[in-house]
């Protein structure tokens, strides 16, 4: 044991080893000592050498500890030592002594080689992995940490060993979760080595619920006042979702966006703020704007964007951006941040556009911002975002354009001069002292009159009070002039930078916009000005300047509608023929897309430069000369003759567009018409089912009342069959109360009939005492008709005519007085046995009263409900009758609004019919252009297959105009 002495700083005697001889004695230790105390000893002074001697340890020690990790994994304190050691000799991680003794490159190169030479078995890894899964601190945080090590020595070769070890990533996802924050914290950090730029590896953390566990941590921390364990879960945060599509949809549809609220809940008093929560706070908004950036898929953008505002995201930061106290590069990044969240979303512009400022009185946010912009004391970082804010706040927003070119028309602007508009503020960048004023105003107006053509118009009425006495000039006038003196003003900042600006806006201003290069044409010392700086030799500086005069010509000359005779395009490029030359025009126009600073404008949106010196170029312009560079060219080398055919096709196929564009207005009214039919179909249909189910609804409680109502009939007949059975008492001789009820009121009846019979056979009596009578008299005239034969044959027979009726009329009296007096008999009969059975009644009338008034009383009751039911059913029935007849309506009304439908669609398919026909026209037109040489946007790949004379095709497109306007008529 004395080179153990020796190494642990015993007494010793003799010469001392080297450490490398040390370190091989203690190698061979660990490798043939059958004693695990011996082993660890051992394991225990490499570790305390492997930082002093790092190389000898690393070369002799690493295949021994990598062995002892296989073997002795039982003893947690052994393997604890080998880790370390391992750690101390790969992680490059040293202390000031040691990097004063070895230079760094010499560091760099033991870590890597170190690295390489332990992952060159990829066992070794899924060992350490493994090692990584157990629970006891003295293994786990070691095997962390050199885990971490490898990954920063060699991030790809180890990320994918783990990559394709099973459930490699997932071990490692179990660290967030110890409660030894410790080794949470660590496992936070091997997150984030083993998440760079590995998107297959983002994924499975992302979907291991890391969002969730990381915001919890950052909760738990105290969000932007935490520690550096925050920034740290905010840099993982940002290795997850920073250029990965799926991540983000994932984050946003975990409803992980309303979480980041708090964040940038800032109180009142924002003095005092630590480096930690500004650092903390930075990289909040950094992962906010991961989720919006621009180079992000737009669907992508615009969904998050619209979580933020619906969560209060937003609203949170419009108010750290007015608040006071607050450091200027957290202001900075939260304008940067604001701008992306709002760019190209209506509805977050439309809510920048509200936020106002805490000032007396309120003023708009934007003009505040304004102000920063124009105001040259402010840092060059904050003024490039204002400008880059008031950008995203104009892109795809012509509403918020309108508003801010209303503020420079003359109708509405203060008389009183109490507020300041953003148009004032632009107008006083514009032509203020300071370059870089100049160039932010003048890019910031030129996006507000980005691709809106109805605002170039109106910005041609602005007027400017250039001195008192004066007249008035406008803006475009004001602008040329400053462009032509540009020399003799003296500027604080490059006057290069003046006129960069001010010829951008003038070129986004005339593009696509006819009338307002004519009004340029229309002061004659605009083009003179431009041939000359065109045609100058001057320095590389300039080259850019007349790089963008050219373009303007050619802006002027490719949307020039030749109103004015001296500045014809024919004449114009006459001009260029003899004072610059084609070739040289072509070449200059070539200097703005070959200079660098054009370059870097190109690559993103936001206007990022290091100095002030190197802000030239905007993003927008750089697509809108990518866009005319080409055109331009062509246009300069074309004939009169080719601008007059081309000038005819383009009149030709506005007209056409004119046609398709009614046609369409025409196709989207009968489409919106169509729609609201349907809508009305819907509802109707959706009525006549509740209308339906109603009724059914109805009928079932019909049926219901009615099986209630013969259930109460079922139940009445019983109660009553109850009362009559009650006893002896109730029982007359055997007739029950109604049976008596009964025989009372027959017998009145009877009574009637018998008097009323008595009455009729007296009448009866009395007719036949006179026809008995009448019977003598007629004997007595028979007897004086015979004797007087010769003096009434004829009355004679009339008189035996009415003897025989009245003889029959007699039979039948006699028959019914028979019948009468036998049904008289038999009430005579009736009464007398009914009489001794009333006598009994009555005997018994006094005892059954209480009970019959019982049994009447129930039955009114019984009566009454019956009625009332009775009276429900006749309701309900009505109801029945009624809704029945709404939904024969309800389906006249369906059948009327379908037959609209087929209508409607008849009538767009023969509009679908005269478009295809009108596409076929335009096809022919746009493959005449090409012969021609004029650029077609959007060509179709389609062949026309017989190609006419061009007479006989003007025929068929006279024709065919004339049927359109037959079928417009109709």
């Amino acid at each position: 044991m004395n080179f153990l002495r020796g190494v642990m700083g015993g007494p010793s005697a003799g010469p001392q080893p080297s450490g490398a001889d040390t370190i091989q004695k203690l190698c061979d230790r660990v490798a043939s000592s059958t004693l695990l105390d011996d082993r660890r000893d051992a394991v225990r002074a490499l570790k305390s050498l492997s930082k002093k001697y790092r190389l000898e340890v690393g070369i002799q020690a690493m295949e021994h500890l990598i062995h002892v990790l296989q073997t002795d994994r039982s003893d947690s304190e052994i393997i604890g030592y080998a880790l370390d050691t391992l750690y101390n000799v790969i992680s490059n991680d040293l202390e000031e002594e040691e990097q004063e003794e070895n230079s760094a490159k010499q560091v760099d190169d033991l870590g890597s080689q170190f690295t390489e030479i332990f992952i060159k078995q990829q066992e070794n890894v899924t060992l350490l992995l493994t090692l990584v899964e157990e629970f006891d601190f003295h293994v786990r945080w070691p095997g962390v940490k050199l885990l971490t090590s490898l990954l920063k020595q060699q991030g790809p070769q180890v990320q994918q060993i783990i990559l394709v070890s099973p459930m490699g990533v997932s071990r490692l996802m179990d660290l967030l979760a110890d409660s030894r924050e410790v080794i949470r914290n660590d496992g936070v950090l091997l997150l984030q080595q083993l998440t760079k730029s590995n998107a297959a590896i983002q994924k499975i953390v992302a979907f291991e619920n890391a969002f969730e566990r990381l915001l919890d941590i950052i909760t738990e921390e105290g969000n932007s006042d935490g520690g550096i364990v925050v920034e740290d879960c905010l840099l993982l945060l940002q290795n997850l979702l920073k250029n990965n599509n799926s991540n983000q949809n994932f984050f946003k549809e975990g409803s992980y966006i309303q979480r980041m609220k708090p964040w940038f809940e800032v109180g009142d008093d924002n003095c005092g703020w630590s480096a930690q929560k500004v650092t903390n706070l930075h990289l909040m908004l950094q992962l906010v704007r991961v989720l919006v950036s621009p180079t992000n898929p737009p669907g992508a953008t615009s969904s998050c964007q619209k979580a933020m505002f619906h969560c209060g995201l937003l609203q949170q930061l419009c108010t750290i951006l007015m608040a006071t106290g607050v450091p200027a590069d957290i202001l900075t990044e939260t304008i940067n941040t604001v701008s992306e969240v709002i760019r190209g979303c209506q509805t977050n512009q439309d809510y920048f556009a509200s936020v106002n400022a805490p000032s007396n009185p309120p003023r708009p946010a934007i003009v505040v911002l304004l102000m920063s912009m124009v105001n040259e004391r402010q840092p060059f970082v904050l003024r490039c975002a204002v400008l880059y804010c008031f950008q995203c706040f104009l892109y795809k927003n012509q509403k918020g354009q309108g508003e801010i070119v209303s503020t420079l028309l003359p109708s509405t602007i203060d008389a009183t001069g109490n507020s300041v508009s953003a148009g004032q503020l632009l107008c006083g960048g514009l032509f203020s002292t300071d370059s870089l004023s100049n160039w932010c105003a003048a890019v910031a107006l030129a996006h507000a009159l980005q691709e809106n053509a109805t605002l170039k118009e109106q910005l041609l009425r602005v007027q400017l009070a250039t001195s008192i006495g004066n007249p008035p000039v406008s803006l475009l006038q004001q602008c040329t002039n400053i462009l032509s003196q540009g020399d003799k003003i003296d500027r604080r900042g490059s006057k290069v930078q003046t006129r960069v600006g001010l010829l951008m806006l003038l070129c986004t201003w005339l593009s696509n916009c006819s009338i307002a290069v004519t009004h340029f044409l229309h002061n004659p010392a605009n083009v003179p000005f431009l041939t000359g700086q065109i045609a100058e030799n001057l320095g590389e500086e300039e080259q850019l300047v007349q790089g963008l005069c050219a373009l303007l010509l050619g802006i002027s000359i490719y949307y020039n509608d030749n109103s004015l005779e001296n500045y014809r395009k024919e004449k114009l490029k006459q001009l260029i023929e003899k004072r610059i030359g084609r070739e040289n025009f072509i070449e200059k126009l070539g200097f703005i897309s070959k200079h660098e600073l054009y370059s870097r404008a190109a690559q993103k949106p936001q206007p990022s430069f290091s100095s002030p010196d190197h802000m030239m170029f905007d993003h927008e312009f750089t697509k809108l000369v990518k866009e005319l560079e080409g055109v331009i060219s062509k246009a300069i080398y074309k004939s009169s003759e080719e601008d007059k055919k081309e000038e005819e096709v383009k009149k030709t196929l506005e007209q056409h567009d004119n046609i398709v564009t009614h046609y369409k207005k025409v196709i989207r009214e009968q489409d919106q018409e169509l729609e609201e039919l349907k809508q009305q179909i819907n509802t109707l249909t959706s009525q006549n089912e509740q209308l339906q189910a109603t009724v059914t609804q109805q009928v079932s409680q019909i049926q219901q009342h009615k099986d209630q109502y013969n259930l109460l009939k079922v139940q009445l007949g019983k109660d009553t069959q109850h009362h009559n059975s009650h006893g002896d008492t109730l029982q007359m001789n055997g007739i029950q109360t109604e049976e008596v009820s009964k025989l009372k009121e027959e017998l009145e009846e009877w009574k009637n009939k018998h008097e009323l019979l008595q009455g009729q056979l007296k009448e009866k009596d009395s007719v036949i005492e006179k026809l008995s009578s009448s019977q003598l008299e007629m004997g007595t005239t028979e007897q004086a008709s015979h004797i007087s034969k010769f003096g009434g044959l004829e009355h004679s027979n009339e008189l035996q005519k009415e003897l025989e009726m009245l003889r029959s009329q007699i039979q039948l009296q006699s028959a019914e007085i028979s019948k009468l007096q036998i049904e008289n008999q038999k009430l005579q009969a009736m009464n007398a046995t009914a009489d001794p059975v009333l006598g009994d009644s009555g005997a018994t009338a006094a005892t059954s009263s209480e009970l019959e008034g019982r049994l009447e009383q129930e039955i009114k009751e019984l009566k009454s409900e019956i009625k009332a039911l009775s009276e429900e059913k006749e309701s309900l029935k009505q109801q029945l009758d009624s809704s029945s007849s709404t939904v024969a309506i309800l389906q006249d009304e369906k059948s009327k609004l379908q037959r609209e439908v087929a209508e409607s669609k008849k009538e767009q398919d023969d509009l679908l019919v005269l478009l295809a026909d009108q596409d076929q026209k335009i096809s022919a037109l746009k493959i005449k252009l090409k012969d021609l040489g004029v650029p077609v946007e959007d060509e179709d790949d389609t062949e026309s297959g017989d190609q006419g004379d061009e007479d006989e095709d003007g025929d068929e497109e006279e024709q065919d105009e004339n049927a359109v306007v037959c079928y417009h008529e109709n």
